[in-house]
């Protein structure tokens, strides 16, 4: 079976299966902020549609001054993209015919990018339950390495790597002329996040990839930036088609960032719905990793194979996330989006009927 390569659009996932998509179903499988997008992207909508007959800026000068003010590092040292996706692909192209190392499981496009880009893979393989980053295990691989790509907080875990951890991985990494390409897609719902921004100044091997469509949740404008050294972002830039990010994703971008509060806000809600899931889920003998995002993996613990708890799920209308595209996973976990108090109430409901069951 072909199983779709990411979360959300569900009617793709049914098609896989051969299975009917419910008229009622609540899509877990998409990580986006539950609160929505923030609510002066509404009120000024109709402001946005007066400029969509207008060029966009090609050097998005705006919001990058606006991100090198906020992050205390020069503009020439962020690139704006149209999403993480695009971020990643350029990556992968300033890497071709490189030797790459994937730190598993993670998000299945870092491998997919580079792939199309004639890069030679290696995995190192995180373990369950725990998937720690283990550097004794990692380092041998390094010498025959020309780039490490490795997601924190990690997607699809959750899990948030220590800050000695990060560093002692950069710092070996440039000692072998390794690159690090470090995806912070999810940074911003870390109550207790360190920056590691900062450090491009100190280490030339560092990329820092950021998306803002999961805060925002705006996945269907597309944008993200990256940061890195000017020489860096210079040579990516010379990889990156023109108009990439349109106006309309420029002009709420700018706006996203100037609301503060939106962000206390949504990780506030997401540490209290992650407390009561997690809550629920030990006392119904349900295993999930130890995630400081909003989202987590999942399983039941008294089956060896998940599918047949996957499938009901599907048919109760519940939709998560699966890993059969995870290296390291394989379908045993499910990955579950926080969703509103009402949606995962939901899902405790039907968890319920299916412990009842089983």
């Amino acid at each position: 079976m072909k199983w779709p390569s990411h979360g959300s659009n569900p009617q793709h996932l049914f098609k896989s299966m051969g299975l009917s998509l419910p008229e009622k179903y609540i899509d877990f499988s998409a990580n986006i902020n539950p609160i929505g997008p923030p609510p002066v992207l509404k009120e000024k909508w109709n402001d946005f549609f007066q400029e969509i007959t207008v060029y966009p800026d090609p050097f998005a000068e705006k919001l990058k001054n606006r991100i090198a003010e906020s992050e205390e590092i020069s503009d020439d040292s962020i690139l704006i993209g149209n999403g993480g996706a695009e971020l990643i692909t350029l990556v992968a192209r300033f890497l071709q015919g490189k030797k790459v190392i994937v730190a598993e499981p993670t998000f299945s496009e870092y491998e997919k990018a580079c792939r199309a880009n004639l890069c030679e893979i290696q995995y190192y393989q995180m373990k369950e339950p725990d998937f720690a980053l283990n550097m004794e295990e990692l380092l041998p691989s390094l010498p025959n390495a020309d780039a490490l790509f490795l997601c924190n907080p990690n997607n699809p875990t959750g899990i948030q790597y220590s800050v000695s951890t990060i560093l002692s991985m950069i710092e070996e990494c440039e000692k072998q002329n390794c690159f690090v390409i470090l995806d912070e897609a999810f940074y911003d719902f870390l109550i207790d996040y360190h920056s590691f921004i900062p450090y491009i100044n100190r280490f030339s091997n560092l990329i820092i990839i950021r998306s803002m469509t999961k805060m925002y949740a705006i996945p269907g404008l597309r944008l993200g930036y990256l940061a890195a050294t000017s020489e860096i972002i210079a040579l990516l830039s010379n990889l990156q088609p023109h108009w990439s990010i349109n106006t309309i994703a420029l002009m709420a971008g700018e706006l996203c960032l100037q609301n503060k509060d939106f962000i206390k806000e949504t990780r506030s809600y997401i540490w209290e719905e992650r407390e009561r899931l997690s809550t629920f889920f030990y006392k119904n003998n349900f295993e999930i990793t130890p995630s400081q995002v909003n989202f987590y993996l999942l399983r039941d613990p008294f089956r060896k194979d998940q599918y047949s708890f996957f499938e009901f799920l599907l048919h109760k209308g519940i939709i998560p996330r699966h890993t059969f595209n995870f290296p390291g996973l394989e379908g045993n976990w499910l990955r579950f989006a926080i969703k509103s108090k009402e949606e995962n109430s939901k899902l405790m409901e039907v968890l319920l009927e299916w412990r009842q069951l089983h």
